[in-house]
C-alpha cells in the first residue's frame, strides 16, 4: 500500500494545471500500469459524471450510460468490482460487450466500486491489456476508495488548532514534492485513509519527519 501512494502522489506532481479528476485518473492509470481508465461519480439522481483518460477507450463509458448497461453500472448497482474480457459477449450486458469489442479489443476492463462515508460515490474503472491477474483485487479497491474519498474529501473536519497543524504539514508535503496545496492534502488524507488513522496522526508525522515524500520512492 505505501508504494500505491507513493506512485499516485508521484503520477499527481507531473500536472498540476488539468481539472482534479482527471489527473487523478491518469494517476490510477499510472499507478496500476494500465492502457487507460476512467472515473464516473455519481451527482444528482440519474445522474453520471465521467472522465476518461485519452484514447481508443475512451467512448466505452459514455457508450454504457447511453445503453444503460455494462461493467460500470453492475459495479455501481452491486457495490462489487466487475472483471471482463472485452471482445467476447457477455449475457449480463450483450449490447455493449458485443459494440465494444472491436473498440477494446483483448482487453481486460476492472470497473471497481469508489466508496465515500460507507456509500458507493462512483467507480473507477481500468483497461489493462497484459495478463489481468497481475493486478491485485485488494490494491484495486484500495486505490479505488482513496480516489472516492479524494473527490468528495470525505474526512473528518478539523477544528481550528487541528486545520493549522494540517496546512502546516501540507506545506512540507509541497516542498518535498513540488505539487499544489490541493494535491499535498490529498496525500496527507490519503495516508490517513491507508492507516486508519486521523489527519491530525499524519500531520503530526510529517511534521516531526517521521514521514516524507519523495519523487525517488
Amino acid at each position: 500500500m505505501p508504494q500505491l501512494l507513493s506512485l499516485l502522489a508521484c503520477s499527481l506532481a507531473k500536472d498540476t494545471v488539468r481539472p482534479w479528476a482527471m489527473r487523478l485518473c491518469e494517476a490510477c492509470v499510472d499507478a496500476l500500469g494500465a492502457q487507460g481508465g476512467a472515473l464516473t461519480v455519481l451527482g444528482g439522481p440519474g445522474e453520471r459524471v465521467a472522465v476518461s483518460t485519452p484514447g481508443a477507450f475512451e467512448d466505452l463509458e459514455p457508450l454504457q450510460e447511453v445503453l444503460g448497461e455494462g461493467p460500470v453500472p453492475q459495479a455501481m448497482a452491486e457495490d462489487q468490482p466487475v472483471v471482463t474480457r472485452l471482445g467476447t459477449v457477455v449475457d449480463e450486458y450483450p449490447v455493449f460487450s458485443q459494440l465494444a469489442g472491436p473498440v477494446g479489443g483483448e482487453v481486460t476492463l476492472y470497473a471497481v466500486p469508489m466508496r465515500a462515508g460507507g456509500h458507493v460515490v462512483g467507480v473507477l474503472s481500468l483497461y489493462v491489456t497484459d495478463d489481468p491477474q497481475a493486478r491485485s483485487a485488494q490494491d484495486l479497491r484500495f486505490l479505488a476508495d482513496i480516489v472516492g474519498a479524494s473527490l468528495l474529501g470525505d474526512t473528518e473536519l478539523p477544528d481550528g488548532s487541528e486545520r493549522a497543524w494540517l496546512h502546516r504539514a501540507a506545506g512540507m508535503v509541497i516542498a518535498q514534492l513540488g505539487i499544489g496545496v490541493e494535491d499535498a492534502l490529498a496525500v496527507i488524507r490519503a495516508n490517513a485513509f491507508s492507516r486508519s488513522t486521523s489527519l491530525r496522526s499524519v500531520a503530526e508525522d510529517v511534521l516531526e519527519r517521521r514521514l516524507t515524500f519523495s519523487l525517488d520512492e
